[in-house]
C-alpha cells in the first residue's frame, strides 16, 4: 500500500501595515484635528475673509451709497479675523513651545513668518482706528480718518502677499474639505465613497476624514456669529456717519 504523507502547511502571517501618518485618533485637546486641522481651519477662515473683503472693496468704490454696508462689514469681519489670528497664533505658539506634532509639521516659510508681525500690527491699527472713528463720529475724521485709510491700504497689500504665499495651502485645503464633505454625504446615503489610490505600489486606501471637523465647523460658525452680533449691536452708531453730508470726506 502506497500513499503520500500529507504535507502540513502553515498559513503565512498577514503583514501588519503601520497606520498612516497623521491617522491616529486626535487627543481630546485637539478639538480641530491637530496641526492639519488647524491649518484647514486657518484656510477656511481666510477664505471667508477673502469673500468679505471683496464685498468690502465694492463698498469703498461706492462709499457714498454703501457707507452703512462698509461699516457693517467692517465690524462683521472682526469675528473671522479674530478666529484666523487665533488659529495662526496657536500654530506659532505650539511650534515654538515644542509640541511634537507641530514641530514635525514645521513652520511656514521664512518670508511669511517675517511678514506676520507687520500684518498683525497693521491689522490692529486698521480695526482699532475704525472702531474709534465709529464711536467718535464724523468730527474725528480729520485726525483719525487718514490713519484708518492709510493703514487699510497697507493692510490690503500685506494681506495680498500673505494670501499669495499661502495660496497652494488654501487651494489644497478647500479641495480636501469639499472631498471630505462629498465622502461623508456618500457614506450617509449608503453609496460609499470611491477608493483613492494610495501612495505606494498602486494600493487602494479609503478616503480619510480629517478629525476635528465638528470643532472647525463650530469655530467658524461662532466667529461669523460673533461678527454679525457685533455689527447688529452697533448699528445705532452708524447714524451720524450715514446722515446727509457725513460721508463727503471719503471723496
Amino acid at each position: 500500500m502506497t500513499g503520500r504523507t500529507p504535507v502540513q502547511t502553515t498559513p503565512e502571517p498577514v503583514p501588519q501595515h503601520p497606520p498612516e501618518a497623521g491617522s491616529r485618533p486626535p487627543r481630546r485637546h485637539e478639538l480641530v484635528g491637530g496641526p492639519e486641522g488647524n491649518e484647514r481651519l486657518t484656510v477656511q477662515a481666510g477664505a471667508v475673509l477673502f469673500v468679505l473683503l471683496a464685498v468690502l472693496g465694492v463698498t469703498i468704490i461706492r462709499i457714498g451709497q454703501l457707507l452703512w454696508l462698509h461699516l457693517f462689514l467692517g465690524l462683521l469681519l472682526m469675528g473671522p479675523l479674530v478666529l484666523k489670528l487665533a488659529s495662526t497664533g496657536w500654530r506659532f505658539a505650539s511650534y515654538y513651545l515644542g509640541r511634537a506634532a507641530y514641530r514635525v509639521k514645521g513652520p511656514p516659510p521664512l518670508a511669511l513668518r517675517l511678514l506676520a508681525p507687520l500684518l498683525v500690527i497693521d491689522t490692529l491699527v486698521v480695526f482699532v482706528s475704525g472702531v474709534v472713528l465709529l464711536f467718535e463720529g464724523p468730527s474725528s475724521r480729520s485726525s483719525l480718518l487718514p490713519v484708518h485709510k492709510i493703514s487699510f491700504f497697507v493692510w490690503l497689500a500685506l494681506f495680498a502677499v500673505h494670501v499669495l504665499g499661502h495660496l497652494p495651502e488654501m487651494f489644497t485645503g478647500l479641495v480636501e474639505s469639499r472631498q471630505t464633505r462629498a465622502a461623508v454625504l456618500a457614506a450617509g446615503s449608503g453609496a460609499g465613497a470611491p477608493p483613492r489610490r494610495g501612495p505606494s505600489l498602486g494600493s487602494y486606501v479609503p478616503a480619510r476624514r480629517l478629525p476635528g471637523s465638528s470643532g472647525r465647523g463650530l469655530a467658524l460658525t461662532l466667529g461669523l456669529l460673533a461678527g454679525v452680533v457685533l455689527a447688529v449691536v452697533l448699528i445705532p452708531e452708524f447714524g451720524p456717519w450715514v446722515s446727509h453730508g457725513a460721508f463727503h470726506h471719503h471723496r
